[in-house]
């Protein structure tokens, strides 16, 4: 008979992780506190790109998937996968919160014997030092009959490439046991999984990855400063760097980083490396560049316009990246804040994400004085601008 889990966590990471355990055989249970989300998902539409409403309705008609907001539905399944976000607060300081209430009601609910896995990127030291007591402190059940392990998702929404199944997963347990359950459950739809030999290294790897890109993305959006001061194509340069067959990874430049992991990772790691006392000067150049990113784009746009009092601007794309509806940490949100701030009239066009901040996208059109590309998505039909003068963010001179 097919094992029971529970995926907590419906987004963008929890939907395709469930749906493709469904595909394997588990029975599969979605839980989300989002009740507009759980209603969708219910009725088979996904509110996610990477996966379809053909395969969210497949799973749900075969009953390997259900979606709920009840936590109570845990005991009766034998793995459970936290999929929660893990933000930053006001203070751009870990916000654990999500991960505290979704242990609370899985230790309220928890089966003997069962796997938890964290897949939520957390500091090093998180799982064994507050979801393992946790678990503990409140399970009703005895403490050392339930397996602890951690495994960080790797996302790349839209990546026709590199998926949930063809993107190596990387896999640790509290203990041997936990880490040989957790590995031969992701086995099961996951071509290469990887044992790490301790928790700490597994949720260490996590933020190097993504640190490692929030500092190449942020050092080649410098660069791309420097190129436009030359008066040469940045885009070009990069091409041509990139034929050398060692040593060098292309990185392309942009608005800024957003989305749910390069922005708020490296912050994770830098509070980590203040509280035990370990300098990250190249995380915080790279944070502070960042953040100037859309401030240094509203001048490129006061310049070629002469000033941005009473101009009519519209910004193409207001996701974090592209062919994505995702907001979540979108660096356009500091640029069309900058350019109200000067005096410009602001629209904005995506139609992906249709409504954002009580506002809604606008048609691809003539009429304005300048648009700025901020997120290239691969339905604009940037034709329909006409005339109109462009400001191109992913490396324009």
């Amino acid at each position: 008979m097919a094992e029971k889990i529970a995926v907590i966590g419906q987004g963008y990471v929890g939907l395709p992780l469930a749906i493709t355990a469904a595909e394997a055989g588990f029975f599969v249970v979605g839980i989300d506190i989002d009740s507009e989300k759980v209603s969708l998902l219910s009725k088979g539409v996904s509110t996610v790109e990477d996966v379809s409403n053909e395969r969210l309705l497949v799973q749900l008609q075969s009953k390997n998937y259900t979606v709920s907001t009840e936590f109570d539905v845990i005991s009766g399944v034998e793995i459970i996968l936290i999929c929660v976000p893990t933000p930053l607060d006001s203070n751009q300081k870990p916000d654990l919160s999500y991960i505290k209430n979704s242990v609370e009601q899985i230790a309220n609910h928890l089966k003997p014997d069962s796997l938890v896995i964290l897949e939520s990127t957390v500091e090093p030291g998180t799982t064994r030092n507050i979801i393992q007591p946790s678990l503990e402190k409140t399970s009703s059940s005895n403490p050392n009959t339930f397996h602890l392990a951690f495994s960080p998702e790797r996302i790349d929404p839209t990546n026709k490439k590199w998926n949930l199944v063809t993107t190596p997963k990387i896999v640790a347990g509290m203990n041997t046991a936990a880490t040989k359950r957790a590995v031969n459950f992701y086995s099961k739809f996951i071509e290469t999984v990887i044992e790490c030999s301790a928790i700490e290294i597994a949720e260490s790897a996590k933020l190097l990855e993504n640190t490692f890109r929030f500092i190449n993305i942020s050092f080649i959006n410098e660069f791309s400063v420097f190129c436009n001061k030359l008066g040469i194509d940045v885009r070009e340069v990069i091409t041509a760097a990139a034929t050398k067959p060692y040593g060098f990874l292309p990185f392309y430049p942009s608005i800024g980083v957003g989305g749910h992991c390069i922005p708020v990772d490296p912050l994770y790691l830098s509070n980590k490396a203040e509280e035990i006392g370990a300098p990250t000067r190249f995380i915080d150049l790279a944070d502070q560049i960042n953040q100037e990113m859309p401030g240094y784009f509203v001048g490129r746009a006061e310049e070629k316009l002469g000033g941005l009092k009473n101009k009519k601007v519209l910004v193409a794309g207001v996701s974090y990246k592209p062919n994505v509806a995702d907001v979540r940490e979108t660096p356009v949100s500091a640029l069309i804040n900058g350019l109200r701030e000067r005096g410009a009239q602001v629209s904005w066009h995506d139609d992906l994400v249709k409504e954002w901040n009580h506002e809604k996208s606008v048609d691809l059109k003539t009429g304005f004085d300048l648009a700025i590309i901020a997120t290239s998505h691969a339905y604009m039909d940037l034709t329909k601008l006409g005339d109109t003068p462009i400001l191109d963010t992913r490396g324009s001179i």
